[in-house]
């Protein structure tokens, strides 16, 4: 047990876990029964549109919020125990810094907070900023202020990064040069939970990707399984042709029933519904 009576899982191949999570704002569920693992050393993309519910996770993990119902564990602590948030940094999607204060100040001052800081040099290399840290915060860029916050998120140098949304409203060459920083952390072992509504970005960063709809876990999967998912169609049917017929079709990846009517996935419905005709003309 550590000082705050949370059991560690020393060992565990997943930073993060939710199980079964529930999360209400008055009647309205943001989360409904959601569970998934973020792994240990990688980066995880969670990826909805707004309102899916991805802020509500990331509110969950810090702390910020208690789930209504289920659980869930940050490094094998309650979120926002003093064991998680020694150990874990975030970027939230609205961050307030004293415009007034400089670049060297504010990293000056957030390594202060903690007793083994990353070194300033190593956060001036994660910022990218070398050339502005005379520069006040009020200055500077959109994707500058980006890059400092989430210089600042490593100021304790945390095992676990949250980012949430961190490129919403930066330009094309802003946003880049976010990435190459999150890849940089990514390189040094950093598990990172990202939450994005921009399909390339989870494309180009992530591991693993989850995707929230409207509360729920949609899907589960490599960056090249949900594109192929999100590529697919369904053709719906009926047929004389046995199951095991349809699933062998050309570019058919699943075959349910529902309604009396085949449901076939396929990743080109053109080749498949070609095949079909051919065997099952009637």
């Amino acid at each position: 047990m550590n000082e705050t009576g949370d059991t560690q899982m020393p060992g565990s191949d997943s930073d993060i876990t939710f199980r079964d999570v529930w999360l209400r704002y008055g009647t309205v569920p943001a989360l409904r029964g959601v569970s998934f693992d973020i792994r240990a050393g990688r980066l995880t993309a969670l990826l909805g549109r707004n309102g899916a519910g991805k802020t509500s996770a990331v509110r969950l993990a810090l702390g910020l919020r208690r789930p209504d119902a289920g659980t869930v564990r940050v490094l094998g602590a309650t979120p926002g125990s003093l064991a998680a948030r020694r150990r874990v940094g975030a970027v939230l999607q609205e961050t307030a810094l004293p415009e007034t204060l400089r670049v060297r100040e504010l990293l000056r001052l957030f390594a202060a907070y903690h007793a083994r800081p990353r070194s300033f040099d190593a956060l001036v290399a994660v910022s990218g900023l070398a050339d502005c840290l005379a520069q006040r915060y009020g200055r500077l860029s959109g994707g500058q202020k980006r890059r400092l916050q989430v210089a600042l998120a490593l100021a304790g140098d945390p095992r676990v990064l949250l980012l949430d949304e961190p490129t919403t409203g930066l330009d094309v060459n802003a946003r880049r040069g976010v990435w190459e920083g999150i890849r940089a952390l990514v390189a040094e072992g950093k598990t990172i939970l990202l939450t994005t509504h921009y399909l390339e970005e989870a494309d180009r960063l992530a591991d693993h990707v989850l995707v929230l709809d409207e509360g729920q876990l949609r899907f589960s999967g490599s960056p090249a399984e949900m594109k192929s998912r999100a590529a697919a169609a369904r053709i719906r049917c009926r047929s004389t042709l046995e199951h095991a017929v349809l699933a062998a079709l050309p570019a058919v990846t699943a075959v349910a029933v529902e309604g009396g009517l085949f449901e076939v996935t396929s990743t080109a419905p053109e080749m498949t519904l070609r095949a079909l005709l051919a065997a099952d003309p009637h």
